[in-house]
């Protein structure tokens, strides 16, 4: 008798988990397999436009006092070359935060990390590199963005700190492109962008085919897709992000609610008061005009007409003299 078979979390034994969420981009470009480390130092080339010769994988998980605050750690921290240094991370949505301003800030403490033990300012380039799923900047400037200290002239300052933004987005309209009309750059974009993407299969395919690094990275994320935890840590940031959507979509309904409720009282409000200022100019004009009357009668005091029509005896006395202008 066979005991039955344990659910599992994978959806198919082909399907692949999903670049764009953050633990998967780390668990694909932070394995510790060959694969990993090519299509990491192949992906750190593309994007800085030169030759990656030798890369390290440096620990960046959270303090062991603080471990235990499920707080979790899934970007990738890389030493190569000279020293310089890189914070690579997925940035899956945009969560409502200067990020602009927090990966200025993440590049900056990373450059100071690096020269912390030193003795002088020949310290290595830092690189902030964040690949994201939403816009950056809302303009047509291209997928890459690259931010260094420069005067107001363009005359860089001296190269250390590096922001770097690569918009998944502006890439996803050259799906379907032929391979060989697309840049490097671009076919790393399509990867991490429809790699888990059934329906885009066969063109991804050919994609992944046409570029070294991208068969390693293809590789490593079906290595990295058979761990059962992995398609676990995916699932519940999956549903972490539609609980915030979900939330954020119900908050935005109620406050569209709230403000045609608000609408409807203001304009009984504002219907109201117009009624009322009506009457209140009606009663003004029928006043004065019954006052002019009066006053053409000559019969009665500016005082009595006053009483009389309920205006003020200055504006009666005002009446008096208009009428009595001679006409030119």
């Amino acid at each position: 008798m066979t005991g039955k078979q344990p659910h599992s979390l994978r959806p198919s034994p082909t399907a692949l988990l999903d670049p764009k969420c953050d633990s998967s981009f780390k668990a694909m470009f932070a394995a510790d397999t060959e694969d990993s480390n090519s299509a990491l130092k192949d992906f750190i080339s593309t994007i800085l436009e030169r030759n990656i010769a030798e890369l390290e994988l440096m620990p960046n998980e959270p303090a062991a006092e603080i471990a235990g605050q499920n707080q979790m750690s899934f970007d990738v921290s890389v030493k190569f070359d000279d020293g310089e240094r890189i914070d690579l991370e997925m940035q899956c949505r945009n969560r409502e935060y200067a990020y602009a301003a927090r990966s200025e800030i993440q590049a900056a403490r990373l450059l100071s990390s690096s020269n912390r033990k030193g003795d002088n300012w020949k310290t290595p380039p830092a690189y902030q590199i964040s690949v994201l799923n939403f816009h950056i900047s809302n303009d047509d400037f291209p997928a890459l963005e690259w931010y260094t200290m420069r005067r107001s002239d363009g005359k860089e300052l001296a190269g250390r700190l590096n922001v770097i933004f690569f918009d998944l987005l502006k890439v996803h309209r050259l799906i379907g492109t032929p391979p060989e009309k697309l840049t490097k750059l671009e076919k790393w974009g399509l990867f991490l962008s429809y790699a888990s993407d059934e329906h885009k299969k066969e063109y991804m395919e050919g994609i992944i085919k046409s570029e070294e690094g991208l068969m390693k990275a293809k590789s490593s994320l079906l290595t990295v897709s058979q761990d059962e935890i992995n398609w676990a840590i995916e699932n519940s940031i999956h549903t972490a992000i539609c609980d915030y959507n979900t939330q954020k979509l119900n908050f935005q309904e109620k406050e569209r609610e709230a403000l045609e409720r608000g609408m409807k009282r203001g304009m009984k409000r504002g219907l109201k008061q117009g009624l009322e200022q009506g009457m209140k100019r009606g009663a003004q004009s029928n006043a004065v005009a019954s006052a002019k009357n009066l006053i053409k009668l000559g019969i009665l005091s500016s005082e009595q007409i006053s009483l009389a029509v309920s205006l003020p005896l200055e504006q009666v006395i005002k009446l008096k003299e208009e009428l009595n202008q001679p006409s030119s």
